[in-house]
């Protein structure tokens, strides 16, 4: 070898150059072989990459060259998720414009990516922030606009009264504003919305035939969803205690078995019966102001105080009328998940029987487990609520929970509490009247124009005279019985039922406004006279203007003086632009699709490119985005389906979340963090302690927590790779532990890889001596131990390929492992042998001189094994593998080479090892042939030295064999 070391810096960057010039990676649209689709989600352009990064798109990048590699034509792409609140932050923080700031970190971490030598088609790159991008995205908005995928409607936000902005529930810390600490109030503005609802059933039904995503993914995706089925039940309000014109409060339940159970209504802050009882009660008024001083984030909701607030309202339960219920404001409900209010039964709700205790208001149990006693079941500090049988519930009293839900659904169906009015078809509103068309009463007349403010309370069916009335007729006369002549009070009308079957989702529509500048414009112009207008699309895009100033607080482009005046495109008259922008979600929830053809102008996609590389087939990226990114994905690419920018339904066909990157932590005695690289560990026999390694000054030891800034535990990719090469990073990451699990950074971990691959550079150049003279042809006959490697050699291949397609990678790695030791005890052998033929002077290291020692057929399967070696860490570790593939004198890219054939019948094992056992215990082994009879596998067992001592000259009574699996003796 001309170098014992390998040198990763020179290699690396020769590589890279190499691939480079000759475009290996670039992938062609019109190439006919089979397509493979892989992608990691794209990063935000922070300003450097992290080892989270490195571990990402390495595994992604393994998948791609495995794919290339077996002759698939693959589609790797990379670009940013370009808009976002950080870069606004540092427009404020450091006086720099958001794009100069945006695209310097691109370049910067542009560089860092190709450091890396991942296989990617740069040629695609594409930036969300760039107008190329997202005018298309615009365009995509005004055609779900059409297609009534988009609305306006109020919403409720977390507002900063200081930063004079909407807060993301993730920026409301504590019920304040992140940034400047004020407290955060809940404000209704008009936002734009997607209608992800409509998608409901679709998106979930759709999960169960996703079957390469990992089960907690989907359980993710259908616990978010939340499809319950359930009743919904009015209540009566008390007429003495309800406010002016309220007469009900709706409540949807999915346990109305417990409805005997009921102590309280509870609704939300913003409910209309709360907002009619804070009129004209101060009290409530301000605790509601106090409901509103707090986040949206339901998970805030859940976790904190629940508190109340008796409105003195009185609700009638449904099965009887001189039962009465307490109604309360309570700040636990909210008005965005179904009817904005609930009953409490809280025997059987934890969060319920918290909020009894609180205001005593007590509890009974009705439902009672299977192994309690119901004369004595009571509830203390536990809910219960699991199923069981009918208690204290009357006729429900016996019946099992699923027997009792059907029974208050079948009642209260049938309970009639109303009727609401149904207008015949074709019924105009004129002014004081309703003019509907020949409509005939019960005697044949035709019925006169209806008055359009009557309103209802009961309903009298009506006929032609007094006293006489037609049963099989749906006309009704709303109030008071009339006199035949007085016919503008007549209705057709419907009884309403006091509960009804309904099916609710706990999704909600897409909010997407954000009162911020670096985003995607929203194309909407404001106009007095016409309303809501769309920007004509010869007007795309819609681009930020560039000269905005972050020295005041809200949104730049409502303070812009000119941008955001425009003409109106429908009447030329002054308008306004939408100053919102779009959530940032939205941009990466359809980048997959335009990488499939990204110089296409005039469209959003090629529709004949889109459908044929659409979906991806792998998918990477954090569990921390098992949601919303892909929940959102998944119904943007519905959307556009619907508009006809794609011709399918889902856009992820193989998902998969790799765990995190994890270090331990060390803090200084004044509290303050210190990075791993500023840190001196020492072992000490079973201890360890750790010091600053510039003042020796003690340092804690913390716990293995993910990498962050704030807590200074990061790696800097750049460091690793100047010091050990990118090869050994990527090894490292790959090899720790299984990929969807975290991974602990060490330094030790980190030096072995680099050790490996140290070994395997020697390795291959210890082979490469050998192999050079091996023969072009393959031998007509084998040796058992040219034979043995290539046994080994396929063994791993077959291993090696088949966790690569189960993303295994650290498998993978433990294969190659295996694999290098049997090829290296091999060469050795062989050195050995021809020390021995030359009087040691080889000193036992094979070399030119020792390939007369070596027979050719082990020559000729040592090129095999070790060809076959380079190609199997070559997605793992590229450089190295070129390096290797040039110095075994190939002279093309190992990038370039087809993925080895495997030989099956290599993997056919001739012999079989079987446990023995002696009594339903392990004693020996046995070697036997793989097609020996069961006669002669007893005979091998029953010959064997610990059967003998065991049956001490005795016959045993049963020999017992489970073919290709176990032998047990019975003595």
């Amino acid at each position: 070898m001309a170098n014992d070391r390998y040198n990763a810096r020179d290699a690396e960057e020769r590589w890279q150059k190499i691939w480079d010039e000759r475009g290996i990676f670039l992938t062609r649209n019109d190439d006919p072989r089979p397509k493979y689709y892989v992608l990691e989600m794209f990063p935000y352009p922070s300003g450097r990459i992290h080892m989270g990064h490195v571990r990402n798109y390495t595994m992604g990048d393994v998948v791609a060259r495995v794919k290339r590699a077996m002759g698939l034509n693959v589609l790797h792409p990379m670009g940013w998720d370009a808009f976002g609140m950080p870069a606004e932050n540092a427009a404020m923080e450091r006086k720099v414009h958001p794009r100069a700031w945006t695209y310097d970190n691109i370049a910067v971490m542009k560089t860092q990516l190709k450091s890396m030598g991942l296989s990617l088609d740069w040629s695609r790159e594409i930036a969300t922030c760039d107008p190329r991008y997202y005018k298309h995205q615009q365009k995509m908005f005004l055609d779900f606009l059409r297609a009534g995928l988009v609305e306006r409607e109020k919403r409720k936000v977390n507002w900063d009264p200081v930063d004079q902005t909407v807060l993301a529930n993730e920026q409301v810390i504590d019920g304040r504003g992140w940034r400047s600490g004020a407290v955060v109030e809940q404000r209704e503005m008009s936002q734009w919305v997607f209608k992800i609802t409509k998608y409901s059933q679709e998106l979930l039904d759709a999960l169960d035939q996703l079957d390469r995503w990992p089960e907690k993914v989907r359980l993710m995706q259908k616990n978010w969803i939340g499809r319950s089925e359930g009743l919904k039940i009015r209540f009566k309000l008390d007429r003495a205690t309800a406010p002016l014109a309220e007469k009900e409060i709706k409540v949807f339940t999915t346990r109305p078995d417990t409805l005997f159970g009921a102590k309280f209504i509870a609704i939300a802050p913003d409910h209309v019966v709360a907002s009619a009882a804070a009129s004209t009660n101060p009290a409530l008024a301000e605790f509601i102001a106090q409901c509103k001083h707090r986040g949206t984030a339901q998970a805030e909701i859940d976790t904190a105080e629940k508190l109340g607030f008796d409105t003195g309202i009185r609700a009638v339960h449904p099965f009887d009328a001189s039962w009465q219920l307490p109604v309360y404001v309570a700040n636990f409900i909210v008005m965005e998940y179904s009817t904005g209010a609930i009953f409490g039964c809280p025997a059987h709700d934890q969060r319920d029987l918290d909020f009894v205790d609180k205001y005593g208001l007590g509890n009974v149990p009705v439902v009672c487990p299977p192994d309690a006693d119901p004369k004595t079941f009571v509830i203390t500090d536990t809910a219960y609520e699991g199923d069981g049988t009918m208690i204290n519930s009357r006729f429900l009293n016996g019946m099992t929970t699923t027997e009792a839900k059907e029974e208050v659904a079948r009642r209260l169906e049938r309970e009639i509490y109303g009727y609401k009015i149904v207008l015949p078809a074709g019924t105009e509103e004129k002014p004081g009247a309703l003019v509907t068309p020949v409509v005939k009463d019960a005697g044949g007349r035709p019925v006169p124009p209806f008055d359009v403010s009557w309103e209802f309370d009961t309903a009298y069916e009506w006929g032609i005279l007094p006293g006489h009335s037609h049963p099989n007729r749906r006309y009704f006369v709303i109030g008071q019985r009339v006199q035949l002549d007085d016919r503008k009070m007549l209705r057709i009308a419907e009884p309403i039922p006091v509960a009804e079957r309904q099916v609710n989702y706990r999704l909600r529509d897409w909010g997407i406004s954000r009162q911020r500048y670096w985003g995607c414009p929203i194309p909407i112009i404001h106009c007095e006279r016409c309303g809501t207008v769309p920007v004509p699309e010869k007007d795309l895009p819609v681009t930020l203007p560039e000269d905005v100033t972050f020295d005041r607080p809200g949104n730049p482009l409502d303070h812009h003086p000119t941008w955001k005046h425009v003409a109106c495109p429908q009447c030329g008259g002054p308008a306004r632009r939408e100053t919102d922008t779009m959530d940032t979600f939205v941009d990466s929830s359809w980048y997959f699709e335009r990488f499939t053809d990204p110089w296409i102008a005039t469209a959003p996609t090629d529709r004949p490119m889109v459908d044929a590389w659409m979906p991806v087939d792998q998918y990477i990226g954090g569990i921390e985005h098992a949601i919303l990114h892909l929940l959102y994905s998944r119904f943007f690419t519905r959307a556009m389906r619907e508009t006809g920018h794609i011709g399918l339904d889902e856009p992820f066909a193989g998902l998969f979340t790799q765990g995190m990157v994890v270090h331990e932590t060390y803090r200084r005695a004044n509290g303050e963090w210190a990075a791993p690289a500023e840190v001196k560990v020492e072992t000490l026999g079973d201890a360890r302690r750790a010091v600053l390694a510039a003042t020796g000054e003690a340092v804690e030891i913390g716990p293995i927590e993910k990498m962050s800034k704030s807590k200074r535990n990061t790696v800097d990719p750049d460091d690793i790779i100047e010091t050990y090469g990118a090869d050994v990073a990527r090894w490292f990451m790959l090899s720790d532990s299984p990929p969807e699990r975290d991974v602990n950074w060490t330094e030790k971990g980190v030096q072995g890889a680099w050790r490996f691959a140290q070994r395997l550079w020697r390795l291959i150049g210890e082979a490469a001596e050998l192999a050079q003279t091996a023969p072009a042809e393959r031998p007509a006959r084998l040796s058992d131990q040219a034979l043995a490697l290539r046994k080994a050699a396929h063994r791993a291949l077959s291993r090696v390929t088949d966790d690569i397609e189960k993303l295994h990678f650290n498998v993978c790695v433990a294969h190659i492992y295996e694999f290098a030791n049997a090829l290296n005890a091999i060469i050795g052998d062989i050195g050995a042998q021809s020390g021995a033929s030359n009087g040691g002077q080889t000193g036992g290291k094979p070399g030119p001189e020792t390939a007369g020692v070596a027979p050719p057929d082990l020559r000729w399967a040592l090129r095999e094994a070790v060809n076959i070696l380079v190609q199997l860490f070559h997605p793992m570790m590229p450089h190295l593998a070129e390096e290797c593939w040039a110095l075994l004198g190939h002279e093309t890219l190992v990038a370039q080479a087809a993925w080895p054939q495997l030989e099956r019948a290599l993997l056919v094992e001739e012999t079989l090892t079987l446990p023995v056992q002696i009594n339903g215990k392990k004693r020996a082994d046995v070697t036997v042939a793989r097609d020996a009879t069961n006669a002669k596998i007893e005979a091998a067992v029953l010959a064997l030295d610990a059967v003998q001592k065991a049956l001490d000259g005795k016959r045993p009574k049963k020999v017992i064999i489970v073919p290709g699996r176990i032998v047990n003796v019975v003595v």
